[in-house]
C-alpha cells in the first residue's frame, strides 16, 4: 500500500511550518543587530565636566530573549513530532507488520492518515510520540500460534485501536474516541493496564 500523496503533502507543510519558524528567528536577530549598531556608534567624544569621554565604548550585548529561546524550542519539538509521524505513516504504508491481519493494518493506514490531518499538530504540541500512536508489541523469539501484536494494551498505539472511528478530543493524556454507537470511550496514554479494556479493565477506557 502506498500513500504518495498524502505524505507528500505532509512533509510540504511541515516544511513550510519550520521555514516560517526560521524566517522569524532571521527576522528578529537582524532587528536585534540594526538597533544595537544604532545604540553602540554615538559621537567619538563628549566633554562631561570638562573632560573628553570616548563614548564609542558603550555597546549594548545581545541579550537572549526567553520567550523566543522558550518558543523556538517548542516548535522544534513540535516540527521533529510531525516529521516522525510522516515516517512513521511511511513505514506502516509500506508492508503489513508481522502478525497482524492485512484488513486491521489497512484500516489502521486509513484510520493514521485521518487522524494526521484532523490532529496531528495538536498531538505534536501536546508531546504525543510516533511510537504512542503506531506502536505495536514486540514479538517474542517464539510466538505462540494465536499470538497476535495487539494483545498487550499497554504496548499497543492509539491508531490500532481506531478502526475507523474518530478522536473527537485529544488532551496530553488522553483521547476520546466516539463508537459507532454515540459512546465515546477514552484512551488513555500512560499507565495503561497491560490486557487492556476487555474484561476486568472496562473501566479504564469508559469516560
Amino acid at each position: 500500500m502506498t500513500i504518495p500523496n498524502y505524505l507528500a503533502t505532509f512533509r510540504r507543510a511541515v516544511r513550510e511550518l519550520e521555514t516560517g519558524e526560521i524566517s522569524e528567528t532571521s527576522k528578529q536577530s537582524s532587528t536585534l543587530i540594526s538597533l544595537n549598531s544604532l545604540i553602540s556608534h554615538p559621537p567619538t567624544s563628549e566633554v562631561a565636566g570638562g573632560a573628553i569621554v570616548d563614548c564609542q565604548a558603550t555597546r549594548l550585548p545581545n541579550a537572549p530573549n526567553a520567550g523566543t529561546r522558550e518558543k523556538s524550542e517548542i516548535s522544534e519539538k513540535t516540527i521533529a513530532s510531525l516529521f516522525a509521524y510522516a515516517e512513521a505513516l511511511d513505514r506502516l504504508g509500506r508492508r503489513c507488520p508481522d502478525y497482524l491481519e492485512p484488513d486491521r493494518w489497512q484500516q489502521c493506514v486509513e484510520d493514521a492518515q485521518r487522524f494526521l490531518a484532523d490532529w496531528a499538530d495538536k498531538a505534536a504540541a501536546l508531546g504525543w510520540t510516533a511510537e504512542e500512536l503506531f506502536g505495536l508489541h514486540t514479538p517474542p523469539a517464539k510466538p505462540h500460534p494465536s499470538y497476535s501484536r495487539l494483545l498487550r494494551y499497554d504496548a499497543t498505539g492509539l491508531l490500532w485501536f481506531l478502526e475507523g472511528k474518530a478522536v473527537v478530543v485529544l488532551t496530553e493524556d488522553t483521547a476520546a474516541i466516539r463508537m459507532q454507537s454515540g459512546a465515546v470511550l477514552t484512551y488513555r496514554r500512560h499507565n495503561k493496564p497491560a490486557l487492556g479494556p476487555l474484561g476486568d479493565s472496562l473501566d479504564d477506557v469508559t469516560a
